[in-house]
């Protein structure tokens, strides 16, 4: 399972995995309570696969920065989301230097490291994996033509 399979649903605490589809949106199950639930068009899901954070340079991908810190911390967790602004600011800018302090506020950081723990402590743990995988599928395709 990579990032394309994990979701944020705005309202609803934590992050979810996407289970199955229906007619009118889809069924996920919480990373939390492993409760499922209905999800319909109505809500707004983020999926993690999607989310890039800014840096001066570029925007790097949610599922690099949590190959960062998994790299800072030999595979455990990272710090608490609840730590404060300073704190959170420093251990950020050890993970990603170059971030752009003026469009990525504590309040995103603070999201990304209780996601990180959170998949940290779900047994996630391969945060490159799905970019690798398309990277072999077009490199298959270049060599078939």
């Amino acid at each position: 399972m990579g990032l394309d399979k994990i979701l944020a649903i705005s309202g609803k605490p934590g992050l979810f995995e996407l289970t199955a589809q229906t007619r009118g949106g889809f069924v996920a199950k919480s990373m939390l309570d492993g409760k499922k639930i209905a999800v319909n068009m109505r809500h707004n899901v983020s999926i993690l696969s999607e989310i890039a954070i800014y840096t001066y340079t570029e925007e790097i991908p949610l599922g690099e920065v949590f190959q960062k810190i998994q790299e800072k911390e030999d595979g455990g967790e990272a710090i608490n989301h609840k730590s404060s602004k300073k704190e959170l600011e420093n251990y950020f800018s050890e993970v990603l230097p170059d971030y752009d302090e003026d469009r990525v506020y504590a309040s995103d950081m603070k999201k990304i490291f209780q996601w990180y723990n959170m998949l940290i402590n779900n047994g996630f743990t391969d945060f490159s994996k799905e970019e690798e995988k398309v990277e072999n599928t077009e490199n298959k395709k270049d060599e078939e033509e």
